[in-house]
């Protein structure tokens, strides 16, 4: 997994990211494989995502120049993953216990997917700042801003695709653009949703939900009076969005139900420990995939939201160590 720190503007931080691929020299083209449907849909998402959001498309930008790369097509490829690309497997959840607030997730994806991850600190010029996690680049799977507000994804089977925001161009949108979990439903809200997703959000003052998401609908899990947590996996839990699951992936309610009980009754005193010890398999099924299946969890978070600190296992929990990111000091100044 990759550590960048970028500074600047969307545009300087773009081209930074170009030089970096450059110098890997990577056959974009041997990568990006899009058909009819694929290129319709990211032409006419461009031009949402360049209403909504014209400082991230400056980013691409910046990088499709330094590349000389054919920049719709990459930003098509770019805004297709996460609804028209193979599905993915994740579980994240959050919860209050004693003085401290604690987000955990596994991002579980094909392997070949761990060698070129990276957890990119933002330092923007017109933005704020944050550490985002993500398979892929410019868009996040997850991340902790300045604010101490978390935000992540989860893949729900689509059976609808429209123009819009796919769920990790989501979460880059609130990382950067909101500061608690109100702002981030009020932004959600407003935003056009490409396909079915899950978006969880939490902040430092407590709050936490689940946005149940497509392109219909939204609706909002929080915490039940007793049980002060949120999980999320790849299906929808709430009976309103019940009808819109399609194929439930890669054990998805097994690994729900893994960190519901295991938030249902706490073992730890420490919480990051705890939490630390759900991803690693420790109180049931969430990492164990079976190696047939060519999938596993390629890097674990855990963040002590409550003190501005992350931990991360850079490939299956159950067997690598989880180290803290010393760059969260940046994300309050330098």
């Amino acid at each position: 997994m990759y550590h960048p720190r970028f500074n600047g503007s969307h545009y300087e931080i773009g081209s930074k990211l170009g030089g970096i691929l450059r110098k890997e020299n990577i056959d974009f083209d041997s990568l990006i494989h899009l058909d009819d449907f694929q290129r319709r849909h990211g032409r006419q998402s461009q031009k949402i995502l360049a209403r909504i959001f014209p400082e991230v498309c400056e980013e691409i930008r910046g990088l499709t120049d330094v590349l000389d790369y054919d920049h719709e097509k990459f930003t098509t490829w770019l805004l297709c993953m996460g609804c028209c690309y193979d599905p993915k497997g994740c579980t994240t959840f959050c919860f209050q216990y004693k003085d401290r607030l604690v987000y955990g997730r596994n991002n579980d994806l094909p392997p070949f997917l761990k060698k070129d991850s990276k957890s990119i600190l933002y330092r923007l010029e017109n933005g704020q700042r944050f550490i985002g996690n993500t398979s892929s680049m410019i868009h996040f799977e997850e991340g902790l801003n300045q604010f101490g507000l978390a935000v992540a994804m989860e893949f729900i089977m689509p059976t609808m695709i429209v123009p819009g925001i796919n769920s990790v161009f989501i979460v880059r949108y609130l990382l950067e653009k909101c500061k608690t979990v109100d702002e981030g439903i009020s932004a959600l809200q407003k935003l056009p949703i490409a396909s079915a997703c899950s978006i969880i959000l939490v902040d430092r003052q407590g709050n936490m939900a689940v946005a149940e998401c497509s392109p219909e609908n939204i609706v909002i899990r929080k915490p039940e009076h007793d049980r002060p947590f949120i999980v999320a996996a790849n299906h929808f839990v709430s009976e309103e969005m019940a009808a819109v699951n399609s194929n439930q992936v890669y054990n998805s309610v097994q690994r729900y139900n893994t960190a519901v009980n295991a938030l249902n009754n706490i073992e730890h005193d420490n919480g990051v420990e705890h939490a630390k010890a759900i991803l690693s398999g420790q109180h049931g099924f969430m990492c164990q995939y079976h190696r047939s299946l060519n999938f596993e969890t390629i890097w674990s978070s855990v963040f002590d939201i409550s003190n501005n600190k992350i931990y991360r296992a850079e490939g299956d929990p159950a067997k690598v160590s989880y180290k803290e990111d010393a760059r969260t000091v940046h994300l309050i100044g330098d």
